[in-house]
């Protein structure tokens, strides 16, 4: 059974400088529980990628980072949350090249592909929450 092992660390996401700190407390987190090398940026490129999201679409939301445990196996637990309009059609949105804005639309899609698990919840006009965790191999 998945069970949190660690109070979640929460950064607040207003602006591009808090992806930025989200991305490097996501790396120093999964570097303290044995993550190295391309597995960090694969980590920091998924909490990128959401809170990128969060800057553009819902303007502010949060990003809590945890390490996660599983008999074993040891992981990181990223939840990205916001306030914002909500995503109509999320099958829509997960699909490569959909973007409702000037991007390429990859981000959502691209997060899924790094990370082991991914989930996101979205009601129009309450807001997003998205829970992904990758595991340490």
């Amino acid at each position: 059974m998945t069970e949190v092992a660690t109070e979640p660390a929460r950064v607040s996401i207003e602006r591009d400088a808090d992806v930025v700190n989200a991305r490097q407390k996501g790396r120093e987190i999964a570097s303290g529980i044995g993550f190295r090398g391309s597995d960090l940026a694969l980590i920091a490129t998924a909490i990128s990628e959401i809170a990128r999201n969060i800057v553009v679409y819902a303007e502010r939301g949060e990003i809590a980072l945890s390490t996660v445990a599983d008999g074993d196996r040891h992981g990181v637990l990223i939840v990205a949350q916001d306030q914002g309009p909500g995503i109509a059609d999320v099958e829509q949105v997960m699909r490569d090249g959909f973007s409702t804005g000037r991007s390429l639309g990859l981000g959502l899609p691209g997060a899924r592909r790094l990370m082991d698990t991914f989930e996101i919840v979205s009601d129009v006009g309450v807001g997003t929450t998205i829970t992904m965790s990758k595991w340490v191999r």
